[in-house]
This record gives structure tokens, C-alpha cells and sequence, in this order.
């Protein structure tokens, strides 16, 4: 976006330093924090070092942030030697008279193989070979004097240590438009040849994880030099039908091969030495090109809490740069994220598609929304498997799965297949990435078929309930709050709103290209079943009449909340009895059940419902699941080490307590007006 018209979406005259603001919060390592963990990336591709600047210790990061190499092109599929068929992960269920099948889990191996494959590639692993004085491998213990700092403005690691008394210095780097680093390392231990540079490719595991280090299995991969000389190597990488190259670039140096998979560059003599290396499959991506960091800083929107006397600032302002930072590399890919992003694997390295808002609403509310686009342009690419699946259960339209792979293929899930939450969020983000466009008849001519097909599947799921003369969600159905079982669950409070307000939305999609609201839609907005409430309170489903008496279900998500805050005020809701409902989840919720992405969610309830000492309240919740590491991770427990839709529901909410949402008149709706807090804010959206 053109700097002078991001200039005008802002709540001060005078600019915000840029500058200032961003390296005041720089991530600073002094010792071997393996929870600390540092990453370079563009988004596409994120490469993450322990305190040496590169991947030297692996195994001891391995219950912290993994030292990983990811990207999004870079998927494995173990062969099928077994010929297992997807028909056979399909489980018939009754759905109001009729057989409805869903791909689940169970005690099937076919379900394992498909749940498992494709699964993210870790990469490679690049580190340093350090020697102590005797010839014996420094450990991590060994190294002192430690002092790491990522320098958010440029995004450069630079590290420093000593090993044995010695200082070793190294400047790490991404390139932003290849998947590709750069190092640079100064010691006189290379004249020593004390330090070589080593490059290992890792075999990829079949379990939920896969943090970069299994060595076994050398004969199930293979790793070929196809050429050298002493400045530059290209190295392939070949596993069953996934093949990648790794062309490398460096100073003088020896490459020799020690072990299969096993490279070692020995610097020449000289007190200082640059390596390089660039991750490519055989058909390198198309994409766009990126934005140099101080680039990045300058045009993306940006909030300011200097000058507040409230002592959680500074905390607020720290999470919201690094979580800037963390997901410009981790989440701006042409795939929607996995909830580890880059960094190492969660559930096999795959999306999921309800998380897909939380990570990536953000980029067109900071003035970003060319970091949102790449990933709905891939919705295209899945459209085919959504529709497919939609066809197979009997709806119209495309139905978008939670559990999916790069290709857009349905992943078996006993929680996933049943969730719908999912299917509104394309028509959320691509009404974002419209109110953003400067050329918005482009944006709906781009994504109008699919706004249609992803309503059409929302119109034909909704069953007519001729008892209550009301469209019914459900069942066979599981809420965002997952705690419900899919065979009893009805009308949940969340994706009845959401329904109703996507599909009027998808209707003005349909004006906006002079074509008529299709009646069917109409026909199902006005007759949606009611939302379900008992008692003064909003209620999670129609048939949960024990929500809040049963300590099973005031657990999870508190997505009762979201009717009203993730989502605009719809027909029918009434903020009076909302804001009772939000008292009572907030003095009796188990917040140690929830998520990251919750608390940025409840403060966007707080934020409408003009509580703006609650949404800060909740927003910096001191609860292990809203922890956010030095490095700006967001922590949730010893499976989960970093949860980026933590750190984009937190950008989300920000920039509607900030800039607000429409119709709002109240400035900083979500801020606290206590005197206690000074807010300067450039280029954020609203909200709908």
C-alpha cells in the first residue's frame, strides 16, 4: 500500500519512530535458554538456531524450540507399499435419515498411513563442528560468555561466545525472496581449523513431531554431490519421490562427505568465513517478491504504548513486535499454516483450516494483506477435494476440512471431520482482503466462486426442522468447543451466528457483482434456529441445557464468547444477556483448559461489549496457555513449545481494541481510559 494513504489510517498526527519502537524490543539470549530458540524467514521458508546462530546442538533443543529447516513446498509421503485405499478411513454415521460418511480415526492402519502422509519435510541441518583444544567435540555447555541478539529492524542474528577463551562471532540472515541463509563467522579459531561448517540431512519420522534429528534409516534416503569447487557445492536430496537441491556458496574451503547424508566444509585459513546455502526443489516456487525488513517495519501498521504508565505496556507492545516478526516468517507462506509454522512439526506438519483465520486475519487488519492473499489463492487449489467431499455427504457447494495436507486432501480426524467452524472463515478472510483492496472489483471477481461455493455447502448443510420450522446445524457435529459430542450436539451458539452472518455477507458478495441474492440463502438466514440461552446466559449448544453446571464444559474454548467479538452483533443477539454470559465464563471458566488464541478472543468480546479494562485484563491473563516466551513464542505446554495462532489472535485483537470495528465512534475502543495508558497507532483496519 502506497505510504500516503497508510499514513491516513492512523490516531496521531505526528509519525510513530519506526525504528525506536522496534528495537527496543529485540529478543537478547545470554545463556542456553533451549526454549529460546531464534528464527530467520520470509515467510515461505524459516530457518532456527540455538545460541551458536546455527543448528549446532539439535538434540539438546529437542523439548525446547527445535532447531528446524522448513518451507512450504518441502512434503514427504512414506511409500504405500500396502496399497491402503482413503475409502477405507470412511465410517458411515446416520444424518437425518440418511448415511453420511466421514474419514476418521480408529484401529485402521489405512487411517494411520493417511493421517500420517503427506507430512512436512525437516529441510536440513546446518551447524557448526566445533573443536576443543585437546580434538574433542565442544558440548554446549562448554561455550561462555553468551551474548545473542536478534535485531528485529533488519532481521539479523548476531551471536557471540567463547569457547576455551576464545570469541567466536557469527551474523545470520534469510534471504527474503529465496529459501535461503546466509552466515558469517569470525574467530580465530578457524585459522585453528577448530570450527567447520556441517550440514547433515535428517530422515523424516512418522510421528506427531518431527524436530530435525533422526539420524537413522541412512539407507532409506539418498544425498548426492553433484558438483563442487572450492567456493560453491551443489548437494540433492533424495527421499522415495521427493527430491530437493541444496546449493551452497562460501568461502575458500574443503567439502568433504564424513557419512552418508554427512557434509563438512573445512575453512581455509583466514580469521573470518561466509557460507550460504539455498533450499530448492527441482521446480523452484513462484512467488512474489519480498520486502527487505526495514521495509517490512515501515509499511506494516504499527502501535505504540510509550509514555503509558500502566506497567503491562511494555509487555503488551514486546508481544505485539514479535509476534509481528514470528509471523511474517512463519506464517506468510502459499499454504495456510500448521500451528507451528516452519519451526517443527504438529500433527505431521499440517494445516488446519479453523486455525487459518487466527494466524492470518492479521495481515490485512496491520496493512499487509499481500501476506494474506498467497494462501487464499491456494483455496483454489483445494477446491476440487472440497467439493468432493461435499458431493460424497450429500451437500452442494465446497465443504473446506480442518485436517488437511499442501494438496488440499482431507486428513482423518475422530475431532476434525465433524468440526464446521472452518468452512465461514474463507468468507471472512476474503471480505478482510476486499475492505483492504484498492482495486476491490479485482478482489470479487478473484474470489467470488469460491465465496459462492463455500455458502452454497453452508446453505445445503443447514437441515429444516419441521417441528420447529427453523434451519438447524447439526448433528453429526463438533463446536469449536470441542468438549460436545458430535451425535448429540446441536445448534452451537458460534457456528449458528457465523453461519448466519457469512452467508449475508456471501450475499453481498453477490450484489457487488450485480447479480441478485440467491433466494435459498435468504430462505435459510431468516429461519436459522434461535440462539440457545437459558437463564439470562447465551448457552454453548442448544442441547447442552448442563453447560454450566457440568465442570466438563466450562472448559476448552470459551467460544460462547465469540458470537459476539470475533463476530460483529447479528440479528437476534442481545448484548445485554452477552454481557452477562461474558461475567460468568469469565469468573468461573478453567482457564488452564483453554488456548492461546482464547484470550485474544475474549478481549475482543471485552472490546465490544465497551469493557476495555477486561479486554487488557484478559489479554495479558497470567495463564501458563497465554505465556509468551523472550523470542515472542506463545508456550502452551511440553508438546506445544510455540502456538503462532496465539501470537496472531493477539495482532487480531489489538487492531480491533485499537482501530475498532464498524459503526464504532469510541477511539481505542479496547483500551483502557484510566489515564493509565497513552496509544499511538498507524495503519490498522477496523473490523466488520
Amino acid at each position: 500500500m502506497p505510504l500516503i494513504l497508510f499514513l491516513i489510517l492512523s490516531s496521531i498526527d505526528t509519525p510513530i519512530d519506526r525504528h525506536a519502537l522496534v528495537s527496543r524490543h529485540d529478543p537478547i539470549n545470554t545463556k542456553a535458554d533451549t526454549l529460546g530458540s531464534l528464527s530467520v524467514g520470509n515467510g515461505h521458508f524459516a530457518f532456527t538456531v540455538d545460541i551458536t546462530g546455527l543448528q549446532s546442538f539439535p538434540e539438546d533443543y529437542d523439548k525446547g524450540i527445535p532447531l528446524g529447516t522448513q518451507s512450504d513446498w518441502g512434503w514427504h509421503s512414506f511409500p504405500n507399499t500396502n496399497r491402503y485405499k482413503f475409502t477405507e478411513t470412511l465410517k458411515p454415521y446416520r444424518v437425518h435419515g440418511r448415511n453420511v460418511t466421514y474419514s476418521v480415526q480408529g484401529k485402521n492402519k489405512a487411517v494411520d498411513y493417511f493421517r500420517e502422509n503427506p507430512h512436512r519435510l525437516q529441510l536440513g541441518n546446518i551447524g557448526l563442528e566445533l573443536k576443543k583444544r585437546d580434538g574433542s567435540p565442544a558440548a554446549l555447555k562448554d561455550l561462555k560468555d553468551i551474548h545473542q541478539q536478534l535485531i528485529l529492524y533488519t532481521g539479523e542474528i548476531k551471536s557471540h561466545f567463547t569457547l576455551e577463551g576464545i570469541p567466536v562471532d557469527v551474523s545470520t540472515t534469510a534471504d527474503p525472496n529465496t529459501d535461503a541463509i546466509a552466515t558469517t563467522i569470525i574467530s580465530p579459531l578457524l585459522q585453528q581449523h577448530r570450527i567447520k561448517i556441517r550440514l547433515r540431512f535428517p530422515y523424516p519420522t512418522n510421528d506427531f513431531t518431527d524436530n530435525g534429528d533422526n539420524w537413522t534409516h541412512r539407507e532409506a534416503h539418498a544425498t548426492t554431490i553433484i558438483n563442487s569447487t572450492r567456493t560453491q557445492a551443489l548437494i540433492k536430496h533424495q527421499l522415495d519421490t521427493t527430491t530437493y537441491l541444496v546449493k551452497t556458496t562460501y568461502s575458500k574451503a574443503n567439502l568433504t562427505q564424513r557419512q552418508p547424508h554427512y557434509f563438512l566444509f573445512t575453512p581455509s585459513s583466514a580469521d573470518s568465513f561466509t557460507f550460504s546455502a539455498h533450499f530448492t526443489p527441482l521446480v523452484p516456487p513462484a512467488r512474489p517478491l519480498g520486502a527487505s525488513w526495514p521495509q517490512f517495519w515501515q509499511t506494516a501498521a504499527a502501535v505504540d504504548f510509550s509514555g503509558s504508565t500502566d506497567p503491562r505496556a511494555p509487555e503488551l507492545e514486546r508481544r505485539i513486535i514479535l509476534s509481528q516478526y514470528l509471523t511474517r516468517i512463519q506464517d506468510a507462506a502459499n499454504t495456510p499454516p500448521q500451528e507451528t509454522g516452519l519451526t517443527y512439526n504438529s500433527w505431521y506438519g499440517r494445516p488446519h483450516l479453523e486455525m487459518h483465520w487466527w494466524h492470518e486475519a492479521q495481515f490485512a487488519l496491520w496493512n499487509q494483506p499481500e501476506l494474506l492473499e498467497p494462501s487464499l489463492d491456494w483455496y483454489f487449489k483445494a477446491a476440487d477435494s472440497a467439493k468432493a467431499l461435499a458431493n460424497r455427504q450429500g451437500y452442494k457447494g465446497a465443504r473446506w476440512q480442518k485436517m488437511t495436507d499442501p494438496g488440499g486432501h482431507e486428513g482423518p480426524s475422530s475431532v476434525g471431520a465433524f468440526l464446521i467452524w472452518q468452512q465461514p472463515h474463507f468468507i471472512y478472510l476474503a471480505e478482510l482482503a476486499w475492505r483492504t483492496a484498492i482495486d476491490k472489483a479485482a478482489i470479487t471477481k478473484k474470489y467470488a466462486s469460491l465465496v459462492d461455493a463455500t455458502a452454497e455447502f453452508m446453505a445445503s448443510y443447514a437441515w429444516y426442522d419441521s417441528t420447529t420450522h427453523h434451519y438447524t446445524l447439526g448433528p453429526e457435529l463438533i463446536p469449536a468447543q470441542e468438549r460436545f459430542k458430535a451425535d448429540s450436539t446441536i445448534n452451537p451458539i458460534f457456528e449458528l451466528t457465523y453461519w448466519r452472518w457469512a452467508l449475508q455477507t456471501a450475499q453481498q458478495w453477490r450484489i457487488r457483482r450485480n447479480q441478485t441474492p440467491d433466494p435459498h440463502w435468504q430462505i435459510v438466514i431468516d429461519n436459522l434456529a434461535p440462539l440457545p440461552q437459558h437463564d439470562s446466559l447465551y448457552y454453548p449448544t442448544e442441547t447442552a441445557t448442563d453447560a454450566y453446571t457440568n465442570p466438563r464444559y466450562r472448559g476448552d474454548h470459551p467460544v460462547v464468547l465469540a458470537t459476539y467479538g470475533f463476530l460483529p452483533k447479528t440479528t437476534g443477539l442481545d448484548t445485554t444477556r452477552m454481557h452477562k454470559t461474558f461475567d460468568w465464563v469469565l469468573h468461573n471458566w478453567d482457564w488452564t483448559s483453554t488456548w492461546g488464541w482464547d484470550y485474544p478472543l475474549v478481549a475482543m468480546t471485552a472490546t465490544r461489549l465497551g469493557l476495555p479494562e477486561q479486554a487488557i485484563d484478559v489479554l495479558l491473563m497470567p495463564v501458563q496457555k497465554n505465556t509468551y516466551l523472550p523470542n515472542g513464542h506463545n508456550y502452551q505446554d511440553h508438546r506445544l513449545r510455540l502456538y503462532l495462532p496465539g501470537n496472531g489472535g493477539l495482532l487480531a485483537a489489538v487492531a480491533l481494541m485499537c482501530a475498532g470495528y464498524d459503526g464504532c465512534t469510541t477511539p481505542n475502543p479496547g483500551i483502557p481510559k484510566n489515564g493509565k495508558w497513552k496509544v499511538k497507532w498507524e495503519g490498522l483496519r477496523p473490523l466488520p
